[in-house]
């Protein structure tokens, strides 16, 4: 009897060593998962604070060149509103589509918001089947391709990564009017901005040619031939697409800079909990392994 108790009792004390083990590496392994987790929460609160002071740059400059290309907007508005231009009821109507957004994204709904507001018009299939798409960016075509596939003319890429120029609104212009598609009527449907903090979403029409000759109060304007109108039409076309292109790229700049400031906040927060974590485990972790020592010494005692 003597003998199996001599024999069980290195036995407990193998057992017992060999749990304290086990629960300082389940506690170390704890410590080191939250030490690499705030460590990670840390270079990414680093990486959202260099993209919000990017994106404060960018929107600056944004902001200038809107107040410039503005007129280019409201004049050719002010064309169709004062000529009262209409689709005539007797044609069957084609309607164009132009989804204004931008190749990038961490930004918020900005462009989410546009593909959604014309997936919700396409959801009649009537209006769908008369309905041809333009996605200008990635993000819209990401979202639309989904359902619309076949509806899409083509996709306008590399959009967002540099301030939109005339030119680019000129060339996407000329490949709109040269896609074999004649649409009698459409519109663009972009982010017009408000504030630093606000944007709404909007529509300007555009018509074609044909739908520009029939208006009411085209008289009004002298010597206007069929080459003076197509002229003009392919000047408009460009000019509000170069307006929404402003438009859209300042929303974007000033959603991606709250975007980005709100990320970083929620880091910060996110460090504060994990630091705390960290503190209060390490602490359990030194008091538990203070504890087995205490025991095991008082242990040793009690054998001697």
């Amino acid at each position: 009897m003597m003998q199996r108790l001599n024999v069980a009792g290195p036995l407990l004390r193998a057992a017992a060593t060999q749990g304290v083990e086990q629960q300082q590496q389940r506690g170390m392994a704890t410590l080191k998962a939250i030490s690499i987790r705030l460590k990670s929460v840390k270079n990414i609160q680093k990486i959202t604070q260099s993209m919000k002071m990017v994106s404060a740059a960018k929107y600056a400059r944004a902001e200038r060149d809107l107040k410039k290309a503005r007129p280019f907007g409201v004049g050719s508005q002010q064309f169709f509103e004062k000529a009262e231009i209409a689709v005539p009821e007797q044609t069957e109507k084609k309607h164009l589509v132009i989804a204004m957004t931008s190749d990038r994204g961490l930004c918020g709904a900005v462009h989410s918001g546009v593909a959604r507001l014309i997936r919700n018009e396409l959801a009649d299939a009537t209006l769908a089947a008369n309905t041809k798409i333009v996605c200008v960016g990635d993000k819209s075509r990401s979202i639309l391709q989904r359902i619309f596939a076949k509806n899409i003319i083509f996709v306008a890429n590399e959009v967002g990564r540099l301030p939109p120029t005339f030119i680019d609104a000129s060339k996407l212009a000329d490949q709109i009017l040269n896609s074999g598609y004649d649409f009698t009527d459409g519109k663009i449907v972009y982010n017009r901005f408000k504030s630093v903090v606000s944007y709404s979403l909007s529509n300007i029409p555009i018509f074609s040619r044909s739908s520009v000759e029939g208006a009411a109060n085209l008289s009004v304007y002298d010597s206007l031939d069929a080459d003076v109108i197509q002229s003009y039409l392919e000047f408009s076309l460009a000019s509000l697409l170069f307006y929404t292109m402003k438009e859209g790229a300042c929303s974007e700049q000033s959603s991606r800079m709250t975007a980005m400031d709100n990320a970083s906040k929620n880091a910060g927060e996110m460090i504060d909990k994990l630091t705390l974590t960290f503190n209060r485990t390490r602490q359990a972790v030194i008091t538990r392994e203070l504890i087995e020592i205490i025991s095991g010494a008082s242990a040793l005692e009690k054998e001697k």
